[in-house]
């Protein structure tokens, strides 16, 4: 953030001005407080995510006590000035409740079932790399990693002939499926391999130009 534009922010009549915090890597939104001048310079000069406390009335550093830290990326300030957001590398939960968002409930105040569209490529990940690791009885995925790195380069293999395949014979419905399926198996062959999938944006963020 331009430290000019920190000028400019509309703190609220308590010197104080909503913060939305969000995941850098899956866009999640994990939580939502407040911060004054103080506690965004102290973000600033730290890297850390730090907030103001409104019952202690005092400047609180997510993770300090429990160790689910949020790295700041980046800072912005909406269009009118009145409310920022951090986008931070989060290391551990941002909810109290143990729930890695806040946002967790839908407003029948039920747990989401399944992901919501822009983070399922993360969610997926974390889904299969739990495959792995429980090993449940009928797994598909997990049978694919009982079977080896060989196995699981093999079908990213049939999967990446079945795509091509499919993007000449120009087919819309049979290159989304083929597609699906060759990320599906890439997924497995990237947690087989111990890359992540931020590993990936990262070196596509080298590429953008």
């Amino acid at each position: 953030m331009d430290k000019s534009i920190l000028e400019k922010i509309k703190f609220n009549s308590e010197g104080l001005v909503p913060v939305i915090t969000q995941s850098y890597y899956t866009g999640k939104v994990l939580m939502q407080a407040y911060a004054n001048k103080e506690a965004i310079k102290k973000t600033i000069e730290t890297g850390y995510a730090t907030y103001y406390s409104r019952s202690r009335k005092s400047l609180w550093v997510k993770g300090e006590t429990s160790g689910n830290k949020q790295k700041v990326v980046k800072i912005k300030v909406d269009c009118d000035e009145d409310s920022i957001l951090y986008l931070v590398k989060d290391y551990g939960v941002a909810c109290h409740t143990g729930e890695e968002s806040c946002f967790y409930r839908d407003i029948n105040l039920r747990k989401a079932e399944k992901p919501d569209a822009y983070e399922i490529f993360h969610a997926l990940y974390e889904k299969l790399l739990q495959r792995k690791i429980e090993k449940p009885e009928g797994s598909y995925v997990a049978k694919l990693f009982e079977k080896g790195s060989d196995k699981i380069i093999q079908k990213v293999g049939e999967e990446a002939v079945e795509t091509v395949i499919a993007l000449k014979n120009k087919d819309k419905n049979e290159i989304i499926y083929e597609v699906s399926d060759l990320i599906f198996h890439l997924i497995v062959a990237l947690i087989d391999a111990d890359i992540k999938l931020e590993d990936i944006q990262e070196e596509l963020l080298k590429r953008y130009k």
